[in-house]
């Protein structure tokens, strides 16, 4: 049986970085009673800026051998060389993590399947940072090939130009959903921690995560999140992770409907995403018309221009109709963003939407 083939949910707890020995054994000491599956904290730090806090490296891992050794909780740490799996390995790291900024480098990833070729560890890949789901199962494969026989992914949302719904990192949900279907007997960790970047957004996301089947959570904990010495506002407190536990609802999974009900989660996530593009193309839209009504006051034109509508409704009328589209439809949709334009740009020339009557 797979390692992460475990009762719903796999559960992956601890800091986001190893800050000390009392540190550690604190948290570890609050997640003892929870029967967490694994104890994560980060060992190596992969800052986006220099001089930030990059771990303690082999003085934390003894840490956490120390706190395996004392509440026999097995612990898992990223590892972005081959150097790292060496030293993690020594100091008894019962599984390792591949981070994001990692994942989407397929020559690094590389060369950490060729370090684990002929060990039986497992290994935890994460979505790399761009929405990528082929350069995802890449790294997946090639751990695979390698005789890796424990491979799991971890979803913790993509980095973009901008956060949805407050989150630092966009679940984006269609794609682990896609990566579930293409391979349905691969685990899929959640990771709320970071697609949230808050802890008050966690409980909600992780549930999200198992409405729609993720088969476990990885959650940061630390005794003191506001004294964290990274990634404070994402981390939660030991007792905090057992009240999300203990009210966390674990859907059961039905081989009648279990198709029918991803594919439905499936198509609404997509659905949104799309709903998501169409106002920010509408918003882009938009600003170009904002642009085009400071042309307009320079040139001093007229707001509204039955011409220039009359060619709109043209294109867009014979767009519609390439895509089976109702032409009315599009024309009444057309008219709401027009009649929007033009509100725009009768500000910027000054005037009132009398204009409009002209």
């Amino acid at each position: 049986m797979s390692f992460f083939n475990t009762d719903k949910p796999f559960l992956i707890a601890g800091p986001c970085s190893a800050e000390s020995q009392e540190q550690v054994l604190e948290t570890a000491a609050g997640l003892a009673p929870l029967n967490i599956h694994l104890f994560r904290a980060g060992v190596w730090k992969p800052r986006t800026r220099p001089g930030s806090f990059e771990g303690y490296g082999a003085e934390a891992l003894s840490w956490l051998q120390e706190a395996k050794r004392q509440y026999g909780i097995k612990f898992t740490v990223e590892v972005a060389e081959p150097a790292h799996i060496e030293l993690a390995l020594s100091y008894g790291a019962d599984v390792l993590w591949i981070g994001a900024r990692t994942t989407v480098n397929p020559f690094q990833v590389q060369k950490l399947a060729d370090a684990l070729r002929g060990t039986n560890v497992p290994v935890m890949v994460k979505n790399p940072v761009n929405p990528d789901i082929e350069l995802w199962m890449g790294a997946i494969e090639r751990f695979e090939k390698v005789g890796i026989e424990d491979v799991a992914a971890i979803h913790r949302g993509f980095s973009g130009y901008s956060s949805s719904v407050g989150y630092r990192n966009q679940p984006n949900w269609p794609i682990p959903i896609e990566l579930k279907r293409r391979l349905p007997e691969l685990a899929i960790i959640c990771d709320p921690s970071h697609i949230t970047g808050s802890r008050s957004l966690i409980a909600e996301v992780a549930q999200k995560a198992m409405d729609m089947h993720f088969d476990g959570l990885m959650i940061e904990t630390h005794p003191n999140p506001d004294e964290a010495m990274s990634d404070a506002k994402q981390q939660i407190t030991p007792a905090r992770l057992g009240e999300i536990l203990a009210n966390l609802i674990v859907r059961t999974e039905s081989t009648s409907d279990m198709s029918s009900q991803v594919q439905l989660e499936y198509l609404r996530q997509l659905m949104d995403a799309v709903d998501a593009e169409v106002i920010d193309l509408l918003a882009k839209r938009l600003e170009i018309s904002s642009q085009i009504g400071e042309v307009k006051k320079v040139c001093n034109m007229t707001a509204y221009q039955p011409a220039r509508w009359r060619e709109i409704v043209a294109v867009t009328t014979d767009r519609a109709e390439k895509h089976n589209l109702s032409p009315e439809f599009i024309v009444g949709l057309y008219e709401k963003i027009h009649h929007e334009s033009i509100r725009r740009q009768l500000t910027i020339l000054g005037t009132t939407e009398e204009e409009i009557k002209k």
